[in-house]
C-alpha cells in the first residue's frame, strides 16, 4: 500500500471558479472584450483579432532545427468589419491574452454555430505556463464560403486543473506569442 497523498481529482473550471481566477493578477484570460457575454458556464469564449492566409510551405522534423512555419498573409477586413472567407485553411488569431497557471492546462473548441456553418478550427493543448495570445486553424469547409465580423466570438477555451501542479510551465518558442511585453506566471486570486 503507498503512504503518498492522493492526488486531487482533475476537473474542469465552473463560471464562479473563472469569475476568480480572471480576477487573479495577471487574470488567467486579459483584455476580455465583453466579459458578461464572453464567461460561460464552462469555459471563457475568445474573439477573433486577425486572419491570415499560408504564403507558403511548413515543415516538421524530427528536432527544431527542422521546423520551418510557412509565411502568412493578412486579410483586411471590410470597412464593415468582416471577412468574406472561400473555402480553405486560414490561421486565426484571437484577442485575448491566455496566462495559464502550472497546475492547469486548457482546450479550445469552436462555438457551436460555426460547426452549424461549416467551419471548424482546430486548436493545440494549452500547457500549463504557456501566456500568449492563442492562435487556431480555421477552416472553411462551406462550398459558399464563410462571412465572419471582427471581435466575434469563435472558440470556446476550457481550463482543467491538474492532479497535480507541473515544477515547470511550457518552455517552448511560442511562449509569450503575439505579445509585445512579458507577464509573470499567474498565481490564484485570493
Amino acid at each position: 500500500m503507498s503512504t503518498e497523498a492522493p492526488l486531487s481529482l482533475p476537473g474542469v473550471l465552473d463560471r464562479a471558479s473563472l469569475e476568480r481566477w480572471l480576477r487573479g493578477s495577471p487574470p488567467i484570460v486579459e483584455g476580455l472584450l465583453n466579459p458578461a457575454e464572453q464567461l460561460q458556464p464552462n469555459g471563457i469564449d475568445l474573439t477573433l483579432r486577425s486572419v491570415a492566409w499560408f504564403g507558403s510551405l511548413g515543415q516538421l522534423g524530427v528536432n527544431v532545427a527542422e521546423r520551418q512555419l510557412p509565411s502568412t498573409v493578412e486579410l483586411a477586413f471590410d470597412p464593415e468589419g468582416y471577412l468574406h472567407l472561400a473555402p480553405g485553411p486560414y490561421l486565426v488569431t484571437f484577442n485575448e491574452i491566455v496566462h495559464i497557471p502550472l497546475g492547469m492546462t486548457a482546450l479550445a473548441w469552436p462555438r457551436s454555430s460555426l460547426l452549424r456553418s461549416g467551419v471548424v478550427v482546430h486548436n493545440a493543448v494549452g500547457d500549463a505556463g504557456y501566456q500568449g495570445r492563442f492562435q487556431g486553424l480555421m477552416t472553411v469547409v462551406n462550398p459558399h464560403g464563410f462571412r465572419v465580423a471582427r471581435d466575434a466570438r469563435v472558440i470556446q477555451l476550457v481550463f482543467f486543473t491538474l492532479a497535480q501542479p507541473v515544477t515547470e510551465g511550457y518552455q517552448g518558442i511560442y511562449q509569450q506569442e503575439n505579445l509585445l511585453r512579458e507577464f509573470n506566471n499567474p498565481t490564484p486570486p485570493g
